[in-house]
């Protein structure tokens, strides 16, 4: 169901089974996968793609034009995978010319007012907790959690299975499967708890 006092422009495609709540506004150029669901007061900005069975939950912004005082108003995009749940006032940033396109993965958690800056790639089932943000050209290996109030370095690049603590300044790489914490950042040892789920 699609609430009449949502806004949704001739050009964006909506798959079947998309339910999208009041005052919502999706932009053109937008693709929109099957089975998801759009809270209230959502903005879905030009070259959103977004997978089947998602959440996105009120006050997020998605696509918005990279904060990048270089871009020029680039066709890029952000793509959100499949079963993945954006919480409320998330923001998630186009690409910029470097890599056209900033990615989310598969069975994601993006918990509330975390950002996620141009040109990030986040792999398959990561979890970012409340208040993590992520400057641009990050990378996140899948299945690795960022625990709440993180703050990641641009260019950074966190290995798949690594789980960093809360409130951590990440402002160099944390290779997979390893723990990782405080400020500066000290590496804790092997991901055990993560490797056995």
């Amino acid at each position: 169901m699609i609430h009449p006092h949502t806004y949704i422009h001739p050009n964006a495609k909506l798959a079947t089974n998309v339910k999208i709540d009041p005052f919502s506004v999706i932009h053109p150029n937008v693709e929109i996968g099957e089975g998801t669901w759009i809270g209230s007061n959502v903005t879905i900005m030009e070259g959103a793609r977004i997978g089947k069975n998602c959440r996105i939950f009120p006050g997020a912004v998605i696509a918005a034009i990279p904060q990048d005082l270089k871009f020029e108003g680039e066709q890029t995009t952000v793509e959100i995978g499949d079963n993945t749940t954006i919480r409320e006032f998330v923001t998630v940033n186009r690409g910029s010319k470097d890599r056209w396109t900033t990615k989310v993965g598969n069975n994601c958690l993006i918990m509330a007012y975390s950002h996620i800056a141009h040109d990030c790639i986040v792999g398959n089932n990561c979890i970012m907790s409340n208040s993590t943000q992520m400057a641009g050209h990050v990378t996140m290996g899948d299945n690795s959690i960022l625990a709440g109030m993180c703050a990641i370095h641009q260019f950074v690049q966190i290995g798949q299975h690594a789980f960093i603590s809360g409130g951590s300044l990440v402002s160099k790489d944390v290779p997979p499967y390893i723990k990782a914490g405080r400020t500066p950042l000290s590496y804790a040892g092997v991901n055990s708890v993560g490797l056995k789920r």
